[in-house]
């Protein structure tokens, strides 16, 4: 019996279907593991390799400029441009007048120095403002603002004439709008609050009333207003590319939807009130005027949405900045006492003791101290710190650097404001300085930089620092001032342009000598 079982478990099997089993591919974990492990592999190289070219490129645009050796792989700088920050700022404008980072592989280059900044701006032959990468999405590519060269400076020729200082007619307008809005203020109780918004909105509604007169409603005014703090909020260096639904700038998008259908009713009302006989009083129907003017030699054929397109352009420049201007300057007064009953003695001898009656623009032709306090109050904190501008082709903007094409390049205006040669003390807020014609404020015109330079310098500069006056005017002796003061009252929060961390909180009770 054990032979038996002894013989079978020694008998050996078939030789071809021993063959057949070693020949059949049986599926292996360990194959399998070891194609993954091979594509993986292939897979890390490529983005290696992608990485050290990535690297390599910012070294080669970068050369010898300040600024990290190395960049971030793929976002660069990104997590500082979520939340900028004056300290961040200032780091990257003392590393050297000409500077260097990458944000999502944007290379950019940054000019601290007053000679490159103005270079920057004066030479529309290498570089175009860009603003920020949303921007062409929220105003609308074709939008004027976004034109270049002999195109832009022709289509500016005539807008020039709407912000000439003659035809800045609407003190009127901006008057009456400001005291309701301060009337309003002032039936708070004398609680505190902050005014930040507060002076937002009162800058939007002033300026529709300026651009548009009675042909934008009451509703149609505070929905713009409203709406408007989503395209402040889309602003951003770097932003979502795409305007998907819930993003920042798809709702920018849609704020300015809205407002453009406003604006166009508003533009063929004024077209309608012109044509039948109406004298102008809104920008938008002296601008009809001009174009119906037989000895107005430009261009005449502008359609709604192209005048709308424009008016919007101008609230677009003016509402953060001249909200930022007034917010600070409010701030500036009142924590420099002195300052505040300076101005409210010029109010006295230029408009007497009827404050009640309607500023005129002579009155603030007669204002040199509140003109030199704004001017200096916007020279310690100016709303815009920088602009962005594109190297349309390679830009040599110095004898041993030049500036990639296609890089972002930006000129900055806080060090030439700060300048310590033109502006000893900078960080003090002397308005005298701007009353005497050979100080060296007043013998140095191009450091003053707060509205820009060159093609593109602000056009409305008149308009935003009368504004601005104005404002201060009639606050100053309508209304009696407290700051109250927070641990972010001195720090400055960077929302497009610069505004006090705490939303500046004031008290505002009735002047009782007003």
């Amino acid at each position: 019996m054990a032979s038996v079982f002894k013989s079978s478990a020694q008998a050996s099997m078939p030789s071809s279907t021993a063959a057949a089993i070693y020949a059949f591919p049986i599926p292996s974990v360990f194959t399998t593991a070891s194609n993954v492990l091979t594509w993986g592999y292939t897979v890390l190289a490529i983005v290696v390799a992608l990485l050290a070219l990535e690297q390599s490129v910012y070294r080669l645009k970068k050369r010898h400029l300040p600024g990290d050796a190395w960049t971030i792989p793929v976002i660069g700088k990104y997590a500082d441009s979520l939340k900028p920050t004056m300290e961040g700022y200032m780091k990257q404008w003392n590393a050297g007048a000409l500077s260097a980072l990458s944000v999502f592989n944007i290379f950019i280059v940054m000019a601290s120095s007053n000679e490159y900044s103005r270079k920057i701006l004066n030479s529309p032959n290498h570089a175009e403002p860009c603003l920020v990468y949303s921007a062409k999405q929220i105003i609308c590519p074709d939008n004027w603002v976004f034109l270049t060269g002999k195109q832009h400076v022709e289509y500016r020729k005539g807008l020039n004439l709407l912000f000439a200082h003659k035809a800045l007619g609407y003190v009127s307008i901006m008057d009456a709008t400001t005291r309701k809005h301060y009337n309003e203020w002032l039936q708070n109780g004398g609680k505190a609050k902050p005014i930040m918004m507060r002076i937002r909105e009162l800058n939007m509604i002033t300026s529709l009333r300026v651009f548009c007169g009675r042909h934008i409603s009451d509703a149609a005014a505070k929905e713009i207003s409203d709406r408007y703090w989503d395209i402040t909020c889309a602003l951003e260096l770097v932003n979502f590319p795409l305007p998907l639904p819930g993003t920042k700038v798809y709702r920018a998008i849609q704020c300015r939807k809205i407002a453009l259908k406003h604006l166009m009713d508003a533009a063929a009302a004024s077209k309608v009130a012109m044509a039948n006989g109406h004298e102008p009083e809104c920008m938008l129907e002296h601008w009809v005027a001009l174009l119906n003017d037989p000895s107005y030699k430009g261009r005449k054929d502008f359609s709604d949405r192209e005048m709308a397109l424009v008016v919007f352009s101008f609230l677009f420049a003016s509402q953060d900045a001249m909200s930022s201007g007034l917010t600070y300057a409010f701030q500036h007064l009142v924590d420099n006492p002195h300052m505040l009953a300076k101005v409210r003695e010029e109010q006295a001898r230029v408009r007497g003791a009827d404050y009640s009656a309607p500023m005129m623009l002579s009155m603030l032709d007669d204002m040199p101290y509140l003109r030199a306090f704004v001017k200096e109050s916007m020279r310690v904190k100016p709303p815009v710190v920088m602009v962005p501008y594109k190297a349309t082709k390679a830009f040599p903007i110095s004898e041993d650097y030049t500036v990639p094409a296609g890089s972002m390049v930006i000129p900055s205006f806080y060090n030439s404001l700060h300048d310590p040669e033109v502006f000893p003390e900078p960080e003090d807020l002397q308005p005298e300085r701007w009353m005497d014609p050979e100080s060296s404020a007043n013998k140095n015109p191009r450091n003053y930089l707060v509205f820009g330079s060159g093609p593109h310098k602000c056009i409305g500069l008149e308009y935003a620092s009368m504004n601005i006056e104005l404002c201060i005017a009639l606050a100053a002796t309508m209304m009696d001032w407290e700051h109250v003061r927070t641990s972010e009252s001195d720090r400055i929060k960077i929302i497009a342009t610069l505004f006090p961390a705490d939303d500046l909180v004031m008290r505002f009770t009735p002047r009782t000598n007003a």
